[in-house]
């Protein structure tokens, strides 16, 4: 069965129109959920609404929203009153204008929605605005209203419909400097900037989101099939951390666990992060470099190479 459409109406390029239905893009439909249930009886848990003073259930149809000014004083607001409020965006997504999306904070985006054409009369007219936007390569910016609030939504195409993520206004993201200003400044010794440059080159690859595991979920579906067997379920061993004395010796194990994990082949390492005596090392390979040259023939490169862990200086091929 086709999914329901989140919102329908319009979308609007100038004096270009059609009508639109908007999907929400992710779901969380799939992931495991629980009731509440009462442990003594195992019936679920139901909620009702009480007034707050006198504890009595109201119906629903006695409930309208208000906005407290006061302790204990509320405006109360009747949705017919809501839905007074003109807004063209309420049936609209009319594009004020386009931005290159490389100028699009993270912070901003929210959440992703498929756009695509309803029904047939203006799948012309969807085309022409979906292209218009491919051809200009940026991003469309517009409002819509749905939860009874107006958001600015950026549209992209995507495929054969459109991609629009609605972005949050700047009093809904939070000052990094509230966060960051405390944190010191720290000069990187090079050598362990070298093996942290190696861990990450270890571990590079492309992003390929097939590959997510959602691990916690996996455990929750072992768990349910365990207690409906009947399973005793007791819970895993805590492993201490490993002991480490300081912060090179932690690169230095995370680049040997990397190297005997064999899974990604990087590049060589920086001699000296590796092992500091290097340095004394390169002042003997020079002088054994000037004696080893001659006028009938080159000096041969030395070469240093790593194995198990060790440097070893050779003479490389000429």
């Amino acid at each position: 069965m086709a999914p329901r459409a989140y919102w329908k109406g319009y979308l609007k390029l100038s004096l270009v129109s059609c009508p639109v239905a908007l999907f929400p893009a992710s779901t969380e439909r799939e992931k495991i959920t629980f009731n509440q249930i009462n442990k003594k009886t195992g019936n679920r848990i139901k909620y009702r609404k009480v007034d707050a003073e006198t504890g009595d259930e109201v119906d629903s149809s006695d409930i309208v929203k208000g906005y407290e000014v006061g302790k204990g004083e509320y405006i109360e607001i009747e949705p017919e009153e809501l839905e007074a409020i003109a807004i063209e965006s309420k049936r609209t997504i009319e594009i004020d204008e386009f931005v290159p999306k490389k100028e699009i904070d993270e912070l901003y985006l929210n959440s992703p929605y498929y756009i695509v054409p309803d029904g047939e009369v203006g799948q012309q007219a969807f085309a022409v605005i979906r292209e218009a936007i491919r051809k200009e390569g940026m991003v469309a910016l517009g409002r819509v209203v749905f939860t009874s609030r107006e958001h600015v939504i950026a549209l992209e195409p995507r495929g054969k419909g459109l991609l629009g993520v609605t972005l949050r206004y700047p009093y809904e993201v939070r000052k990094e400097d509230e966060y960051f200003e405390d944190i010191p400044d720290q000069k990187i010794p090079k050598d362990m900037l070298d093996l942290a440059s190696h861990i990450v080159e270890t571990k590079s690859g492309h992003f390929e989101p097939e590959k997510f595991e959602d691990q916690y979920e996996d455990a929750l579906k072992e768990l349910l099939k365990k207690k409906q067997a009947g399973e005793k379920i007791e819970a895993p061993k805590e492993r201490a951390p490993a002991k480490v004395i300081n912060l090179m010796d932690a690169l230095r194990r995370s680049v040997d666990a990397s190297r005997e994990s064999g899974k990604r082949q990087a590049p060589p390492l920086s001699r000296a992060a590796v092992n500091p005596n290097v340095r004394r090392r390169k002042n003997r390979a020079r002088l054994w470099r000037g004696r080893l040259r001659s006028p009938a023939a080159p000096a041969a490169p030395l070469v240093v190479a790593l194995r198990d862990g060790h440097h070893s200086v050779q003479q490389g091929p000429s």
